[in-house]
């Protein structure tokens, strides 16, 4: 199973458009929150197009597998086609991988530091790979809003981990799981 992994669009048509276009070949695209939104403390992102995002989304609603982000209100989650959950575990061959946005858990907040699993998530906008105890953390970054320069998705497959930027179009970390 290949994933493409997402977090924080913000409603940025521009940068969804560019990752879809790259990374063509996925089963499951994972969405790490603030879909539609950008938030009152963030700068409009280019291409600022939600309604847009929502269409892109929806006609890929069998493939996505999402959390809701800090910035995901429900009220425009309700336009979305798809389930979104507040987190959600899956299984990587024999590898657990905790998915979330980043606000509720994170590296200073882990939701179990005795067991030993994965914690994917975005929310910080900075890129980063971490390891606390028998837990690995690894933040995909922002799609839209960098704020380390560095516009990111995640691909994931066969128990390696990559984040890339996709305007450098760089590979900034190969992890194994």
């Amino acid at each position: 199973m290949r994933y493409l992994i997402i977090s924080d669009i913000h409603g940025s048509c521009k940068y969804l458009k560019m990752v879809l276009e790259e990374v063509k070949v996925y089963d499951k695209l994972i969405i790490l929150g603030d879909i539609l939104y950008h938030g009152p403390r963030n700068d409009l992102p280019d291409e600022y197009a939600p309604r847009e995002v929502i269409d892109i989304l929806n006609g890929l609603k069998n493939k996505i597998i999402a959390v809701r982000g800090n910035c995901d209100a429900k009220v425009d989650l309700s336009l979305l086609e798809f389930e979104i959950s507040d987190y959600n575990w899956l299984e990587v061959n024999t590898n657990r991988v905790f998915l979330t946005h980043g606000d509720d858990y994170n590296e200073s907040n882990l939701i179990d530091s005795d067991s030993r699993y994965t914690m994917i998530h975005g929310h910080s906008h900075i890129n980063k790979v971490s390891s606390f105890n028998n837990v690995k953390v690894i933040n995909v970054g922002s799609l839209s809003l960098p704020k380390d320069g560095h516009y990111t998705y995640a691909l994931l497959q066969n128990n390696v981990i990559e984040i890339h930027d996709i305007v450098k179009k760089e590979k900034l970390y190969e992890e194994i799981l």
